[in-house]
């Protein structure tokens, strides 16, 4: 099994501050439209398939392989992204909370695994190296920050929240 954990301070010096409701805005809507997070091209279709008050489901080609999340919402503090189908099997999970010093962070952690690798096997193992390295979800992190600024100062951010 692969745990990975990464956090990014929400608003570091410099930047343009976010608030949590921001921030939140950004998380739901990279849960519903993935494509407009990722890098061009990576992520091809993106589309929720059923939605509640607490939950949609989405269905998503991304880096060419097809895939099913159920992505369930803690409203304004945790989004978690069930993998139904693909690659892997098990939770990936983005959190907002404040430090200590009452700073808002967004915090990545996930606990999965390859769906028919060995656990612990060289697949794994890439895959965990990947997640923890400099181009892992530390810079997923911070590129969904740079992209909800992006979208707010273009109007494209509803600050509804929720699953809706």
């Amino acid at each position: 099994m692969i745990y990975s954990t990464a956090t990014v301070p929400v608003n570091p010096q410099g930047e343009v501050p976010l608030t949590r409701s921001q921030v939140w805005a950004g998380l739901v809507l990279k849960a519903r439209d993935a494509r407009l997070f990722l890098p061009p091209g990576l992520c091809t279709d993106c589309e929720v398939v059923e939605e509640s008050k607490t939950h949609i489901v989405r269905e998503a080609t991304i880096a060419g392989t097809d895939l099913r999340e159920i992505i369930a919402f803690e409203p304004e503090s945790k989004v978690t992204f069930f993998q139904a189908s693909g690659p892997r099997e098990g939770a990936i999970v983005n959190e907002l909370f404040e430090d200590d010093a009452g700073q808002l962070q967004l915090r990545f952690y996930c606990y999965i695994g390859l769906r028919g690798k060995e656990p612990g096997g060289p697949e794994e193992q890439a895959e965990q190296a990947w997640m923890d390295g400099d181009k892992g979800y530390k810079t997923a992190l911070a590129s969904t920050l740079k992209r909800t600024r992006e979208l707010l100062a273009e109007g494209k951010l509803s600050l509804s929240g929720g699953a809706q």
